[in-house]
């Protein structure tokens, strides 16, 4: 079970010894590459040799790196991971309209009925409304519920004044978990043979993670529900690295799905699968999707 996630903010040499990572600092650090889910790289500082990279394909970890503004803006994933990679391939760009749309009407469902769920857990007034935009969503979606739920749901979070295109703490931090959310989608879905580029509902030439993209809709309310609840009052705008310790911790938090309750990222992993099973045939009936149940820590046993 892959569940640690490696934060580097300060310089480094990232190295493999065996069957660990060695992280170089005033004090090392060693950690089982069979335990590390994600490596974030923090730091314009850090060096790393070519068989961590290896390393990295071999055991399906999603690596980040950061841009100047430290959000992540880029992620190394995996090559061809499945047995089946090509035979996945050419389901995913065969599939129907029909079916793509009945597919991306369920995964927005579960999107605004975990916003509705999010309001509720921060006792915020109006997840009645949401819940019942939920209801009204339609195949393909050709009512754009989603948009007029996202339209209504985030002043309700975070006031009337706010939109998602301002500057500040609150869209840092929402950016930043979002970007994690997206490539551990974007790893789920390489892992199961898929291309992160084609997508059920996005569709554009310039985006590399239309996939992703689709998948991670219903798992946007975990950050959210994060955000919204750990805004600090005194903050400059910038986001400390306790906060994007925390951002990827939201990996590893409780969320139910039809099989139990599990971690984020053995839920994405989930989802990507039984997307696989609807590739081949299935309804979207046979999606598994996350219900937001609020941000317990999941207990792995040892």
């Amino acid at each position: 079970m892959v569940w640690r996630s490696v934060i580097v903010s300060k310089p480094a040499k990232l190295k493999r010894e065996h069957f660990a990572l060695v992280v170089e600092q005033e004090q090392s650090a060693r950690v089982p590459f069979e335990d590390i889910a994600v490596i974030v790289l923090n730091h314009r500082e850090i060096t790393l040799t070519h068989p961590v990279l290896s390393a990295c394909a071999e055991y399906g970890i999603g690596m980040y790196s950061t841009g100047d503004n430290h959000q992540p803006n880029g992620v190394f994933l995996p090559f061809l991971q499945h047995s089946r990679a090509t035979r996945m391939q050419r389901l995913q760009l065969s599939i129907d309209k029909p079916t793509a749309k009945r597919a991306w009407a369920t995964i927005v469902q579960s999107k605004i009925d975990n916003q509705a769920r999010c309001m509720q857990l921060l006792a915020v007034v109006g997840a009645d409304r949401l819940a019942s935009y939920a209801r009204r969503v339609r195949s393909g979606d050709t009512g754009n519920m989603e948009a007029q739920a996202s339209a209504y749901y985030f002043p309700q979070l975070f006031g009337r004044s706010f939109h998602r295109s301002q500057e500040g703490w609150v869209n840092a931090a929402l950016d930043y978990g979002y970007a994690v959310m997206r490539g551990a989608c974007a790893r789920a879905l390489v892992a199961h043979g898929m291309l992160p580029s084609v997508g059920l509902f996005h569709s554009s030439e310039q985006n590399a993670f239309n996939l992703a993209d689709d998948l991670i809709e219903p798992y946007r309310a975990i950050v959210d529900l994060h955000v919204a609840q750990t805004y600090p009052a005194d903050t400059d705008g910038e986001l400390r690295p306790s906060d994007k310790v925390a951002l990827v911790g939201l990996l590893n938090v409780d969320v139910a799905m039809p099989r139990g309750r599990m971690s984020v990222l053995s839920s994405i992993e989930q989802a990507a699968e039984s997307l696989a099973r609807l590739l081949d045939g299935g309804s979207e009936q046979a999606l598994e999707l996350p219900t937001l149940v609020g941000l317990t820590q999941h207990s792995f046993e040892m």
